[in-house]
């Protein structure tokens, strides 16, 4: 069944989960004006999905039960759904900036490879488990978010090697109910306005670190679950035009001995396995990372370009914008290009499911790490000043100076001032905000620093290969 964006808020007032925003709880998930921008991100990811011109990208056919599901919530069957993936995310974030709710989506393909491969090893029963759940997500349309990142403490050290045991996620106890589990998942995105948490391993783990192997899924008013969140976005600044509509909250969420059911269990110290689920679930979300950015990009770029042609400057005939333009297509283009070969060339796993190239994810989410800052100058040198000078919506109708700012602060005479200080506005919201801070360390940070996207390239690339074309050209 596919949810209205009405029908989605209200089953957040179903809920009763614990959110602390500034040392205050939060009384009603759905009706916090803090919250409010993250609800819209989600929301539109729901309204989407029931319009005509946008079925065939947002929905597609559960292969699990032959109905008609949030393409969000689908697991991947061929390189045309990692392609329709790819195009779905950059269609929700090219209006949102970051629409969340794809994180539900890689975590969801990662269990569904990785389970069966434990239950291959091992014996277990995880996936019919996994399977289970994935048809009541699906049923139900849920939004989950992803608790993957461990507070870590010393990062020399390994999990069970902290002076906290605790540092990192861990089961403290087995017994006939379930496990029990302890500990702080950090960073995690879109929590407080989800349905379920998906928790999963943070690193590659030894035999010492088989408590924190550990991966399950349980409501977010789970007993012992508290979450401590940042608002979402810039809520209620009238200069703020796309985040204090559109925005992302993140949270820490403490786990204080909660009990979680075996049926929702899908890896319980497994240890040797949970480096390779952390893996599945990097490469298919970089893919996701890249779409999101190539989203905001194509913000970036019609805004850049407005507000040009706002200031008097052909964007065409005008040689250093033109080319700064350029410059900031071959950005967004390059990286999404990379996206697109990722999933052209997705492979088929032992699961049945299909996994990006990791290679191509890894190189494209690298890119649009590393050229972030690259776009926002290029944005930042075209616009100029009135960047981060423009008055407030309520300066320009105030009845005392408006008409003279309207009029002062025009560029082009065919263009209104109104129109072009709120082009300022938005660039300012994306790239030199609060808000654009936000977006330039998420593209570092989100889904893998550009280190661990290095070291994930090196690891992939076939460069044995590379030596032996060299030897046989050379004779040597």
């Amino acid at each position: 069944m596919l949810k209205t964006p009405e029908e989605f808020v209200e089953s957040l007032r179903e809920l009763n989960p614990t959110v602390y925003i500034r040392g205050n709880k939060v009384e009603s998930i759905a009706d916090e004006p803090l919250l409010e921008p993250g609800i819209n991100a989600i929301s539109l990811t729901y309204e989407y999905a029931l319009l005509p011109e946008h079925k065939e990208t947002m929905t597609a056919t559960s292969h699990i039960t032959g109905k008609t599901v949030n393409r969000l919530l689908h697991i991947n069957t061929s390189q045309d759904d990692l392609l329709k993936k790819l195009e779905m995310v950059r269609l929700l974030c090219r209006e949102t900036g970051c629409a969340q709710r794809y994180l539900c989506h890689d975590a969801l393909n990662a269990l569904y490879e990785c389970t069966h491969n434990i239950d291959l090893e091992f014996g277990t029963d995880y996936h019919i488990k996994f399977l289970n759940y994935l048809e009541s997500v699906q049923e139900k349309d849920l939004t989950t978010c992803v608790a993957m990142t461990d507070a870590k403490g010393d990062r020399t050290k390994r999990p069970h090697e902290q002076h906290d045991p605790d540092l990192y996620l861990r089961i403290v106890d087995r017994n006939a109910q379930g496990i029990v589990v302890r500990g702080i998942k950090a960073i995690v995105t879109g929590a407080p306005y989800t349905h379920e948490i998906i928790v999963l391993p943070t690193r590659n783990m030894t035999q010492e670190d088989r408590d924190y192997a550990v991966s399950f899924a349980i409501p977010i008013d789970t007993p012992g679950v508290e979450l401590v969140s940042r608002e979402a976005g810039r809520p209620g600044q009238s200069g703020a035009p796309l985040s204090s509509r559109y925005g992302q909250a993140t949270a820490q969420i403490l786990f204080d001995d909660v009990l979680v059911p075996w049926d929702r269990v899908f890896l319980a110290g497994e240890w040797q396995l949970a480096g390779s689920l952390t893996e599945s679930f990097a490469t298919h979300h970089r893919l996701s990372c890249i779409g999101a950015r190539a989203g905001l990009g194509d913000m970036l770029i019609g805004a850049t370009c407005s507000l040009a042609e706002a200031n008097g400057l052909d964007t065409q005939k005008t040689g250093h914008v033109r080319d700064k333009i350029a410059d900031l297509i071959k950005y967004v283009e390059s990286f999404y290009a990379c996206g697109v070969t990722s999933s052209v060339f997705g492979s088929e796993t032992r699961a049945g499911n299909f996994l990006p190239d990791p290679i191509y994810s890894n190189i494209g989410k690298l890119m649009q790490g590393t050229h972030i800052y690259d776009m926002y100058r290029i944005a930042q040198d075209t616009s100029g000043g009135i960047l981060v000078a423009s008055p407030y919506p309520e300066d320009m109708e105030s009845p005392d100076i408006g008409e003279r700012l309207n009029r002062y602060l025009q560029g082009r005479e065919d263009i209104p001032a109104d129109y072009r200080i709120s082009i300022a506005r938005l660039l300012e919201d994306i790239v030199a905000s609060y808000q654009g801070g936000w977006y330039s360390v998420i593209s570092i940070s989100g889904g893998g620093s550009p280190e661990a996207t290095r070291l994930e390239i090196m690891r992939k690339y076939d460069i044995d290969e590379r030596k032996s074309l060299v030897e046989k050209i050379t004779g040597v």
